[in-house]
């Protein structure tokens, strides 16, 4: 009887220690998003574009780049198939912030496309941005990734519905109104809506879509993600030789 004690005890004990690890990042995360310096990802950064460098030449890749919704996008890569992906999500991560890094993030891997979702970091009950705000800081991003790479198509995933930020819904909708309207003044920028699909039938998020924390993607959550950006991305940059 002492063996199968000692298994459901090293068990357990695996368990306390994963979920004390996941906490540990999580309150990481939670710290950086509240800081408005974004040096304080200087280390996440580095540790992205290293890990990109170090896969080699990424011919025609498209680069996701955002906060930890694309970072926990752990099927991203199979999901996007045959697209090549790089993945450069950091957790934590506001609108400004990817902003900021938008030279080392994207520009000097020179994707044929780039995915941004950001945003949600910056609206939540309490203590949130003007839309007008984030719209402003959309257009610097555009603008510092035009400077180096003048016509990549370039796509806004809206902010999602989520039930731990659901209360300010309302000014997530209206950024992703201002960017969804700026993107319609060129050709090469794009938005793309995934919010309706993540609500329930009484308009509210469906917490299927959610992990426990009523933030990020479930499964789910990412399947739903996954087909309606794939087939986005598939229908707008598939070779139609191919």
């Amino acid at each position: 009887m002492k063996t199968p004690v000692k298994v459901a005890l090293g068990i357990f004990l695996v368990l306390i220690a994963a979920v004390g690890v996941v906490g540990f990042i999580m309150f990481q995360e939670i710290t950086k998003a509240k800081s408005d310096d974004p040096s304080v990802y200087n280390e996440d950064i580095a540790e992205l574009v290293a890990a990109t460098k170090d896969r080699g030449p990424l011919n025609d890749a498209v680069l996701f780049v955002g906060s930890s919704s694309i970072r926990l996008w752990s099927t991203l890569a199979e999901d996007m198939a045959p697209l090549v992906t790089i993945r450069h999500g950091f957790g934590g991560a506001k609108l400004a912030d990817v902003e900021h890094f938008a030279e080392p993030l994207v520009a000097d891997f020179a994707p044929r496309a780039i995915v941004v979702f950001a945003g949600t970091n910056d609206i939540h009950p309490g203590d949130t941005k003007r839309p007008e705000d984030l719209l402003a800081i959309y257009r610097s991003f555009v603008a510092r990734v035009r400077a180096e790479l003048a016509d990549v198509p370039i796509y806004y995933i809206g902010i999602t519905p989520s039930p731990l930020r659901f209360l300010v819904w309302d000014v997530a909708r209206e950024t992703n109104s201002l960017i969804e309207a700026f993107t319609e003044e060129s050709e090469t920028l794009h938005y793309i809506e995934t919010g309706p699909r993540l609500l329930g039938p009484d308009g509210t998020p469906n917490p299927d879509n959610y992990r426990f924390d009523g933030l990020h993607l479930s499964d789910r959550g990412y399947a739903i993600w996954t087909e309606i950006i794939r087939s986005r991305l598939m229908q707008d940059l598939r070779d139609p030789a191919s």
